[in-house]
């Protein structure tokens, strides 16, 4: 079971140039074809790295859902700084998500399946409350020693994860790795 969680002291690490450069977040977002009226729902947001460029591109309300207090408070700070509007945090575990079913159009789950303490609850919640033929997008760490990250032992592999995603309801569209530290899982809701 997962211990590691990431600490909010290290909010920083979450939005530098090397990251950016490796997960652009404004054209992941656009390759995962978040439209002008999608409700978005980013779990395990931290400092908006994904929330704030997804607002930027749906005039529609997105969730950004944190356990850390801290992480939504920096957030706050950010949506204030950016001027965009729509963004609604959500201090929530991502096993019990307190919004309604089927009422999100893209799901957005950047490094952070790999913390859950129930992966089949968490993915049972992301399948509850997105709609008919809503999509996800995974974002996790590759399964291999790394100088970053969490502890290998945590780690989710793809091609466990794959299985696990398809009995809980999805169904897989594709899947890209970059630089051999990061993959990403296009799925979405039967």
């Amino acid at each position: 079971m997962p211990g590691h969680r990431f600490n909010p002291e290290h909010a920083h690490k979450l939005d530098n140039p090397e990251r950016r450069k490796t997960l652009p977040p404004e054209q992941i977002l656009q390759d995962f074809g978040i439209g002008e009226d999608d409700v978005v729902l980013d779990i395990g947001a931290g400092t908006g790295y994904f929330s704030i460029p997804a607002a930027r591109m749906t005039a529609a309300d997105v969730y950004a859902l944190d356990v850390e207090p801290q992480m939504l408070q920096v957030l706050n700070e950010k949506i204030k700084a950016a001027q965009v509007s729509g963004i609604r945090t959500v201090e929530a575990i991502m096993e019990e998500i307190p919004l309604p079913d089927a009422c999100v159009d893209k799901v957005i789950a950047s490094l952070i399946l790999h913390e859950t303490g129930d992966l089949l609850k968490t993915l049972g919640e992301i399948h509850r409350v997105m709609k008919q033929g809503g999509r996800a997008l995974i974002i996790d760490w590759e399964k291999r020693e790394m100088d970053q990250g969490p502890p290998l032992h945590e780690r989710l592999d793809v091609r466990e994860l794959i299985p696990v995603l398809e009995s809980t309801g999805f169904e897989i569209d594709s899947t890209r790795h970059i630089e051999n530290k990061y993959y990403l899982l296009y799925i979405h809701k039967e």
